[in-house]
């Protein structure tokens, strides 16, 4: 089983463990329900903010971007014959395989589906795709006949398969897949491992090829067909890829002999190596990041310095592929696809809040929870930005409008004590002009995550001290503190609209659930009981549905190519308020969280 966090652990806050999903994503494929109003959320996520392809010589030079568009397109590979490029793009929407001749012209979109498509290649024939879908409610390798429109799933695994790459023959299929990952959980977040794997096009004879129990990843066969190079690393060294404070790691690069399964590791200096591509001269050249990004390649040839992503040659040799990020404003604003239209998504910086008339949104100004954020507002359509509060010394972390609009509460300190050391932080409240700051609690814990009651006299919130732990009520006026729960690792309160429940996140069965409180303490109730975890819920302002994030559709692609995103896994979901009719509205690779919605007055 694909296990996973969702946090935006870096970004965001939480854990969330992962699973494949096999129930009913809800998708609405025309018009809206009348009988229901439109919702709209903001969310923060760790994707791009737009990925463009780019074509170059064979060196890097005269790179030219492929197809520009504001939608992220990635992951590009050539065709055996040099006429075609398939790629991944988001312009339509949801991810999907397109194909488009090396000049630009012919772009021909071969996938439609509002599930995730992406890691496309072409068979030597170019007749055919292998991609990696989420159709089918985890990550599985297909092939797609590009003349007859046929789709085969070959894997059809609960586990995540990703990065399939063709055997020179066309007949087998290698690519990593983490259904052995033993999944260890030092922290919060889920660390899958993967393994390479190979497996006959029709989806027979399937073949586990390293026994590593840490990450194997992004196989390339040798011309000859008689090896398999790949990317190799430990548990820690893919963590420290992750962390969104940048340290180094080291991976390293082997060979498998397919015959026997014998395994060489073929470098041995520190620094990343990612994407390794195999040339029919024996070369091997791969993707480092580090201080000093490029491309370095295996026999002496100077290396490439920038930024490449998923770089891949031409099959003479004349001309590269690679995709890399071209905006970096921040933070965002902008609609996403949503696979339910109900429910329109905006794309904002992280934990962000909308007030109750709808006018403004705050969120914090940097692009993850653990650096040091000030209070960002903007009007509700992304306009007008300016920093409404910040401290030289102490985070002001996840803010949030009162019901009567004339308050702002945070966290205010300290945070994330694994990678700062010891957190404290205090729950704070401003005025709604960022003015008349009052510290609310005692300075001895770290609290955070406030929420609050509908009249606007008291604020929930997760507190941690020595001693005590779970979730807490504060009156503001009177600073009168109520201890609501006594687990270690409740979180993420919040409080309904018409103030009979307190949503949370808690971990009481295994793995973290929403679960429901009454404000005295009663009538706990568990509302997911999915195996993946779930965070970050938050109400809709009639109290009909609850947002939040899970973990619940696993890993789409290899964490080690996901640099400084502590937990690429996560789609935001609703529910209703007694946790049934659960709807996945992302679905991608990256994490995403912090859902908040728009007022339904604005809306209308």
């Amino acid at each position: 089983m694909t296990k996973v966090h969702l946090l935006l652990s870096g970004v965001l806050i939480l854990c969330i463990s992962l699973r494949p999903f096999h129930g009913d994503y809800h998708t609405v494929n025309s018009g809206n329900n009348k009988s229901e109003p439109m919702y709209q959320l903001a969310f923060a996520s760790f994707g791009p903010l737009n990925d463009d392809i780019f074509i170059a010589d064979a060196n890097g030079n005269h790179a030219r971007p492929l197809l520009p568009d504001p939608a992220n397109d990635y992951n590009a590979s050539f065709s055996h014959d040099g006429k075609w490029i398939v790629f991944t793009s988001e312009r339509n929407g949801s991810a999907d395989i397109y194909r488009v001749h090396a000049d630009g012209s012919g772009l021909e979109q071969l996938t439609d589906d509002p599930s995730f498509d992406d890691q496309a290649v072409f068979s030597p024939d170019g007749k055919k795709i292998a991609f990696v879908s989420s159709r089918n409610g985890q990550a599985d390798i297909y092939i797609f006949e590009i003349a007859t429109k046929k789709l085969t799933n070959i894997t059809n695994h609960p586990a995540g398969d990703f990065r399939p790459a063709w055997s020179p023959d066309g007949e087998w299929i290698a690519f990593s897949t983490d259904r052995d990952s033993k999944r260890p959980m030092p922290v919060f977040t889920l660390w899958h491992s993967t393994e390479i794997y190979t497996i006959r096009i029709d989806g027979s004879n399937i073949k586990r090829r390293t026994q590593l129990d840490s990450y194997a990843g992004s196989p390339c066969w040798s011309f000859d067909g008689k090896q398999i190079v790949f990317y190799e690393a430990a548990l820690q060294q893919v963590r420290n890829m992750n962390t969104v404070m940048k340290t180094n790691a080291t991976t390293q690069l082997s060979v498998i002999n397919v015959s026997d399964n014998t395994k060489q590791t073929i470098t041995k200096d520190t620094g990343e190596k990612i994407y390794p591509r195999w040339f029919a001269d024996g070369t091997i050249a791969y993707v480092t990041w580090g201080e000093t990004p490029g491309i370095v390649f295996t026999n002496g040839k100077a290396r490439l310095n920038g930024n490449f992503e998923n770089p891949s040659w031409s099959s003479d040799g004349q001309q590269m592929l690679f995709h890399r990020e071209v905006n970096a404003g921040w933070p965002p604003y902008y609609k996403l696809f949503s696979r339910d239209p109900q429910f329109q998504l905006i794309r904002s910086g992280v934990f962000p809040s909308y007030s109750p008339s709808g006018t403004y949104l705050i969120c914090n100004d940097k692009t993850a929870g653990i650096h040091h954020n000030q209070i960002m507002r903007m009007n509700a359509d992304g306009t007008n930005r300016s920093i409404l509060f910040g401290d030289s010394i102490k985070s002001a972390l996840a803010p949030v409008w009162s019901p009567q609009e004339d308050k702002i509460a945070f966290g205010f300190g300290r945070f994330f004590q694994s990678l700062q050391g010891p957190a404290i932080g205090d729950i704070a409240i401003i005025d709604s002009d960022g003015s008349h700051l009052e510290v609310l609690t005692d300075g001895k814990g770290n609290y955070g995550f406030p929420s609050w009651s509908p009249d606007g006299k008291k604020i929930v919130y997760r507190g941690a001290t020595d001693s005590i732990k779970g979730l807490f009520i504060v009156d503001v006026e009177t600073k009168k503190i109520t201890r609501l729960t006594t687990n270690s690792h409740d979180n993420f309160p919040g409080w309904s609209p018409n103030g009979d429940l307190i949503a949370f996140t808690g971990k009481r069965d295994g793995n973290y659930d929403i679960y429901t409180i009454k404000p005295d303490g009663s009538a706990l109730k568990r509302l997911t009981t999915d195996p993946g975890n779930e965070a970050h819920s938050i109400w809709s302002p009639d109290g009909k549905w609850i947002a939040f994030s899970s973990g619940r559709t696993g890993f789409k692609d290899e964490s080690a190519l996901h640099p400084y995103n502590p937990q690429p896994y996560g789609e935001i979901c609703v529910m209703r308020a007694d946790g049934s009719d659960v709807r996945v509205l992302t679905d991608n690779q990256y994490e995403e969280a912090t859902p908040a919605w728009m007022s339904l007055k604005k809306r209308k």
